[in-house]
């Protein structure tokens, strides 16, 4: 029984907005499709949410784009680029190893490519995700005149992104006339649902187009308008009132479905655009996608979509976890509350699918939409301690698909087990990097993500999940031994590495502070699962829990890693994971990680700092005993940590967006505030007993 008024905490933090802004954009979608819409609540106004031209003027933009998470195009590949064209040889105590490094980050923003850069760059840029095309209005002034481009035309804007529904309604006037767009997706298909209701459908000024871009490798970009004869689009009627849109660019094809209530469909003035006009003044529309060339649902009703969409969406906010901080007297406490609930939106939109996210989820290309596998803690982990486990399992079975290609990673440097990567596409082959090659604290998240699933399963399930992913543990742990370096009676992290904290020599650096007490953890984990199995603790990988090396200490703290520099003030505090991120382990001191944290909170440059290492300066502080400290670093009021209208985390001034590691890091923070860990005997305990804060909150399970 529920002790929060769940509707009434949703309801106060709908998304309103009354004027266009190209920053404010509202996504709907369930995980694995969304469509995101502009002030029109369609994809009206392409052009001014272009994110490319947006940044050139240094304004903040999100691009208006259809995406999935099995849409991805590759561009032609006339050279036949392997990864072995983009592997450097570094020397190591395994002898010569070679690591897909060869790629220059210049060639993202347009700089020019050395010839023994151009395999590195092809495969960094290839795979990327599908903007599977724009819907939107087509407005006019007067009949046959121009389609308006402005959307300052608009007067009296007002959109509303209700969360209890998963709806988006918006309304607006355009030459003297009222229209209003009720947008919708469904929350189990890739499809999406409207309806338009204005006079200006009925005298010809509002029509709906329906425009196909190419595939666009660049960075942030997700289309290309400017490439009408490198991609291809068939238009087949399906009766009066539906049509099919066969596509195909290069060696992917994809089929959109549109059905209506009212009109006819025919080509536009340009290439692979079509226009949708009718003669009534309510038009409801249904647009569903799938890959292949057939493999679309039958017909869509706009009111069964919608029906369903709310009720799914009821069902999200009553099942799991709430917190209500409405009876605070802190000033601070409803914008805490503010971004928790739009980032439980947000992460259940973007980041719940049937593989990783990437960092701006399902709503634009960070990195060509390539999934960030050291980020999928971040996304993700929040779901099982808010009591909705079923939306991070759905991601973790994708790691069983590249076991071998992981597995083929750890042999070819002389690893046993199984190497995950930190940056790929759907087929688990890492994308060259001369930091994502070498990164390693991506390694135990399988292990934690699904420590956190199995903690919060009923026992029949638990039973299921240990046999399932046994395979992964197993393998995942393997390595993780292996690449433990024993060396004057120690276990060690040895070079070549890349920490958390990714501004150091990866040829040089050692035994990086998080990254050791990852490693004791994530093998507890696996020794775990092995009892789960009735199996015998693993003796080595016990050996190398017992010796592992601590982290190094200066002045009363940890450092970064333990070779000079030792720490850069600068970018992710990334020792503070090592507890607060990680349980207690027999590697850290909580009084040592307890000055560190003050040592930090007084001495770093926080502009330079990134949205998720203000959870994890929350999670830390929580830990050792400092919930003062916690509510600030959540708080705090620094460029990286601000949360817009629309909840998002924007970083980089006009570089990034959005950044959804922010919004489940701070979901992640706030669930281990409210509820604890194992042994804990304080309720709250990362919240402060000053009395200005009053926290009510139900459905949450401990963390380790």
């Amino acid at each position: 029984m529920h002790t929060i008024d769940r509707k009434a905490l949703v309801d106060r933090h709908a998304v309103e907005i009354t004027r266009a802004d190209p920053a404010s954009a509202l996504t709907v979608g369930n995980g694995d499709f969304a469509y995101t819409a502009d002030v029109t609540g369609m994809q009206t106004f392409t052009g001014f949410h272009d994110q490319a031209a947006a940044r050139a003027r240094g304004r903040l933009a999100i691009n208006t784009a259809t995406q999935s998470t099995w849409g991805w195009h590759s561009m032609p590949d006339p050279d036949g680029f392997v990864l072995a064209d983009a592997m450097s040889t570094y020397q190591t105590a395994r002898g010569p190893v070679q690591y897909p490094d060869r790629f220059d980050m210049a060639a993202m923003f347009g700089g020019q490519v050395g010839e023994d850069l151009r395999a590195g760059t092809w495969l960094h840029v290839n795979p990327h995700r599908l903007d599977l095309g724009r819907i939107g209005l087509l407005l006019r002034p007067e009949p046959g005149a121009p389609p308006e481009d402005d959307p300052d035309a608009l007067t009296g804007p007002r959109q509303r992104l209700d969360l209890w529904s998963g709806t988006i309604t918006s309304e607006f006037h355009y030459a003297g006339q009222r229209v209003r767009v009720t947008t919708v997706a469904d929350p189990y298909h890739a499809r999406i649902a409207f309806r338009v209701e204005s006079d200006l459908l009925a005298d010809g000024r509002a029509a709906i187009a329906v425009r196909f871009p190419y595939a666009s490798d660049g960075f942030f970009r997700t289309s290309d308008w400017a490439a009408p004869d490198r991609h291809e689009t068939d238009l087949a009627p399906l009766g009066e009132r539906a049509c099919r849109f066969r596509r195909r660019l290069d060696a992917f094809g994809y089929t959109m479905r549109l059905d209506w209530s009212e009109g006819s469909v025919r080509a536009g003035e340009t290439p692979h655009a079509f226009v949708l006009s009718t003669s009534a003044t309510t038009l409801e529309i249904v647009a569903a996608f799938a890959p292949g060339d057939d493999g679309v649902l039958g017909r869509g009703e706009f009111l069964t979509i919608h029906g369903t969409a709310a009720d799914r969406w009821r069902r999200f906010w009553t099942s799991g976890a709430a917190i209500d901080l409405s009876g605070s007297t802190d000033p601070r406490a409803a914008e805490l509350e503010r971004r928790v609930v739009l980032s439980q939106y947000l992460t259940a939109v973007n980041c719940s699918g049937s593989a990783p996210p990437q960092e701006t989820g399902l709503i634009t290309n960070s990195w060509q939409g390539k999934f960030h596998l050291e980020m999928h803690w971040w996304h993700a982990a929040h779901f099982a301690a808010w009591g909705r486990p079923e939306l991070l399992e759905r991601s973790l079975g994708w790691y069983l698909t590249i076991l071998d290609s992981a597995r083929d990673t750890a042999r070819r440097q002389h690893y046993a087990g199984a190497r995950w990567p930190k940056q790929v596409g759907p087929d688990g082959r890492e994308s060259p990097s001369d930091i994502g090659a070498l990164l390693i604290w991506q390694q135990p998240h399988p292990l934690y993500l699904l420590e956190l699933l199995h903690r919060v399963r009923p026992e029949p399930e638990r039973d299921r999940l240990v046999t399932r992913f046994a395979e992964l543990v197993e393998e995942t742990a393997l390595f993780m031994a292996s690449f433990a370096e024993e060396r004057d009676g120690a276990y060690h992290l040895p070079a070549p590495l890349v920490p958390a904290q990714e501004f150091y020599d990866a040829r040089t650096i050692e035994d990086p502070t998080f990254e050791l007490a990852y490693w004791w953890w994530g093998l507890e984990i696996a020794q775990r699962w092995r009892e789960r199995l009735g199996r015998p603790r693993h003796r080595h990988w016990q050996d190398v829990q017992d010796r592992l090396a601590l982290p190094r200490q200066d002045a009363g703290g940890y450092s970064a890693i333990a070779t000079g520099p030792y720490l850069r003030r600068d970018d992710h505090p990334s020792m503070l994971c090592a507890l607060g991120v990680v349980p207690a382990t027999p590697v850290i001191d909580p009084d040592v990680m307890r000055a560190t944290l003050l040592d930090v909170r007084d001495d770093w440059d926080w502009n330079s700092a990134w949205g998720w290492d203000f959870p994890v300066m929350a999670m830390t502080a929580t830990r050792v005993g400092r919930p003062d400290l916690a509510v600030d670093a959540l708080l705090m009021d620094t460029p990286k940590n601000r949360y817009l209208p629309t909840g998002h985390n924007p970083q980089m001034g006009s570089v990034l967006p959005l950044y959804l590691p922010a919004n489940g890091g701070l979901l992640a923070a706030v669930s281990l505030m409210a509820a604890g860990w194992d042994g804990g005997d304080t309720d709250c305990p990362g919240f402060p007993r000053d009395g200005r804060w009053s926290v009510r909150h139900e459905g949450f399970s401990t963390w380790p």
